[in-house]
């Protein structure tokens, strides 16, 4: 190879390695990383002590590359010295996100009020969204593009959503109940030139706690809300839906009724295959390939899909995946991680 053409390959994987190179596809992906901890502070004690699931997840996100990355389940802080250290930890592994948003989450919002009427105030599931403390579980949106501006849907209250499935609440809660248990943004990334619109989530489980019709209900309607608040320019809807289009006991309405407006890209690993033909898995209906959590397979759900990254009808996709290798090295530091699988989407954007 002559030094022209060294010069040239040079020139290419510099471009290429700052996401300048403008046949590369862009990726975009999420991920729920378990970056959440029982006490206000405790996440960042962990990432300055070099925790090994920490260095793990931050391994997993340098494995995929991916150009534009939400993270669910990530605990907030005021500060911003926990995201700070965790964007060190980060560029350790050769993942540089020069531009990020965070806010403070629903979830461990104080409201004062006895939420779950129980007799009690001052519990998690009297908090806005679940949460031992206000932040806890929270979303951070990384970029290698420039981000802005962000529309905050946050504080949508859950009475105002048209159809909703809210159960009857006395009028003082119903008042203040929000309808995200975590965040809901439309987060713009202007990518080349040209505005991306992030629609990012992450919902409650719909079969938890003391009133699980209630947590069904609003998982349901925690994705029925962006049927009705679609940008008018080119979106990706992403994060955790809690919802498997086939298993588990959430209600797949919304889900449906979203899937008429986007593209699926059925991500699929081969980790997910193996690890389907076991216990409670070997009954499922749904394709273990396209799984992305990993829970108890004897008298959990097992596993199941509950991650998406899912395009705007009309946007050309190139490539898609889960992150979950079947055997070698990556995958234990994917299992120490989190119990949920990185999913990525690449397109082909102008």
């Amino acid at each position: 190879m002559g030094l022209k053409t060294l010069a040239g390959a040079a020139i290419f994987a510099a471009l290429f390695l700052s996401g300048a190179a403008t046949a590369a596809p862009l990726r975009i992906a999420t991920f729920a990383p378990d970056l959440s901890r029982d006490g206000p502070g405790l996440l960042l004690r962990d990432i300055e002590k070099g925790d090994a699931q920490v260095q793990a997840v931050a391994k997993v996100i340098a494995e995929a590359r991916p150009d534009i990355l939400l993270l669910t389940d990530v605990d907030w802080d005021h500060d911003g010295k926990a995201l700070a250290a965790f964007l060190t930890v980060l560029r350790a592994e050769g993942s540089e996100f020069p531009h990020h948003f965070t806010a403070r989450p629903n979830a461990g919002m104080a409201t004062g009020l006895d939420l779950d009427g129980d007799g009690r105030l001052g519990t998690p599931d009297d908090a806005q969204g679940y949460g031992e403390f206000s932040g806890q579980g929270g979303l951070l949106l990384l970029s290698r593009h420039p981000i802005g501006p962000v529309i905050d849907h946050s504080g949508f209250l859950w009475r105002d959503l048209p159809g909703n499935r809210m159960p009857p609440l006395p009028e003082e809660v119903a008042q203040v109940r929000r309808l995200s248990s975590t965040s809901h943004w439309d987060a713009v990334v202007q990518v080349g030139g040209q505005p991306l619109h992030l629609l990012a989530m992450s919902a409650s489980p719909p079969v938890f706690g003391r009133r699980e019709g209630l947590n069904r209900a609003r998982n349901h309607d925690e994705l029925a809300f962006w049927s009705q608040h679609l940008p008018e320019g080119p979106f990706i809807l992403l994060g955790n839906l809690n919802v498997d289009p086939q298993d588990g006991d959430g209600d797949r309405a919304a889900l449906t009724q979203i899937m008429q407006q986007v593209t699926d890209p059925q991500p699929r690993s081969a980790g997910g295959t193996a690890a389907g033909a076991s216990g409670v898995n070997a009954g499922q209906k749904g394709d273990p390939a396209l799984d992305t959590g990993d829970w108890d397979d004897q008298t959990g759900p097992g596993n199941l899909r509950a991650d998406y990254v899912l395009p705007q009808k009309g946007l050309t996709v190139t490539g898609a995946g889960v992150l979950w290798p079947q055997d070698g090295s990556l995958l234990q530091t994917v299992l120490t991680a989190s119990r949920h699988r990185l999913v990525w989407v690449d397109l082909d954007w102008p």
